[in-house]
C-alpha cells in the first residue's frame, strides 16, 4: 500500500512539473512571438479606433502611460464621455448619465484598471499576484490553441486562446457585472499587425448577450508624450 502510495505521489509530482513545463514553453513562445520584451521598454500608447454597434460607427481615442494611466474618449449622438485612471483613483464624464464627474468604482474601475496595464494579464502574471493554469489544446474557429485559465489576485476568471501556430492570442472570454446581473463576454482579436516590432490586433470583435461589437484601430502611436494631467480628474 505505502509503494503504491509513493508511486501515485511520484507521478503526480512528474505530471504537475510537466504541466509546468508546457506553461512556460506556451507563454514564454507567446511573450517571443508578441514582441512583449519590447513592450516593456514602451511607456505610451495613443490609439484612434472606431467602434461599431447598434448600426452605429462610433469614434475613440485611447490613451495609456506607464505606470498604469489609462484614459479613453468617446463621441456617441453627440456627447463626449471620458472615463480615465490616474494610477490611483478613476473618474468618468458621462452627459447621458448625470452632470459633473463622476468616480469610478466596482467593475467600472477595475475595468479601467485593467486596461492600464499595456502589456496585459498574461504578462508577469506572478507578479500581479494571478495564477495560471494550462487546460490543454482545443479547436477555436478551425485552428488548434492552447486553452488557460488566469485567475488574478481578487478571484475573476479569465480563459484565454493561444494560436498553436503563430501564439497570437485570438480569443478570451470573461464575465462581468451589467445591470446587476453576470454576463459572459466573449472578445475576438483579428488581424494581427506589426508596430515598431510588436504585434498587435488591429480588430477586436466583442460578443455579448445584448448583442456583438466590433473595433477597428485607426491608427496606433508608440511613444508619443502625454502629460499626466490628461488622466487627472477634472474639477466639476
Amino acid at each position: 500500500m505505502k509503494r503504491t502510495f509513493l508511486l501515485a505521489a511520484v507521478m503526480l509530482f512528474a505530471l504537475i512539473s510537466t504541466q509546468a513545463q508546457s506553461l512556460d514553453k506556451v507563454l514564454d513562445s507567446y511573450y517571443k512571438a508578441n514582441g512583449l520584451d519590447k513592450m516593456a521598454d514602451v511607456k505610451t500608447f495613443n490609439v484612434k479606433a472606431k467602434l461599431s454597434m447598434m448600426g452605429m460607427e462610433i469614434p475613440m481615442e485611447i490613451k495609456v502611460k506607464k505606470p498604469n494611466k489609462f484614459r479613453v474618449d468617446v463621441e456617441m449622438m453627440g456627447q463626449k464621455t471620458t472615463s480615465a485612471f490616474n494610477g490611483e483613483n478613476g473618474w468618468m464624464i458621462n452627459p447621458m448619465m448625470g452632470a459633473g464627474v463622476q468616480e469610478l468604482e466596482g467593475d467600472q474601475l477595475k475595468q479601467a484598471m485593467s486596461q492600464a496595464d499595456m502589456e496585459g494579464a498574461l504578462y508577469n502574471y506572478k507578479e500581479k499576484g494571478s495564477n495560471i493554469e494550462l487546460l490543454g489544446k482545443v479547436d477555436v474557429d478551425g485552428t488548434e490553441a492552447y486553452k488557460l485559465k488566469l485567475t488574478d489576485k481578487d478571484g475573476a476568471v479569465q480563459t484565454y486562446y493561444i494560436n498553436a501556430d503563430d501564439y497570437m492570442v485570438s480569443k478570451v472570454e470573461t464575465t462581468a457585472e451589467a445591470m446587476g446581473q453576470s454576463i459572459d463576454i466573449v472578445t475576438k482579436m483579428v488581424e494581427y499587425k506589426d508596430v515598431q516590432g510588436i504585434k498587435m490586433a488591429h480588430k477586436i470583435e466583442i460578443e455579448m448577450p445584448m448583442g456583438k461589437q466590433s473595433m477597428v484601430m485607426d491608427e496606433i502611436k508608440i511613444d508619443e508624450p502625454l502629460d499626466d494631467a490628461l488622466f487627472e480628474k477634472p474639477a466639476n
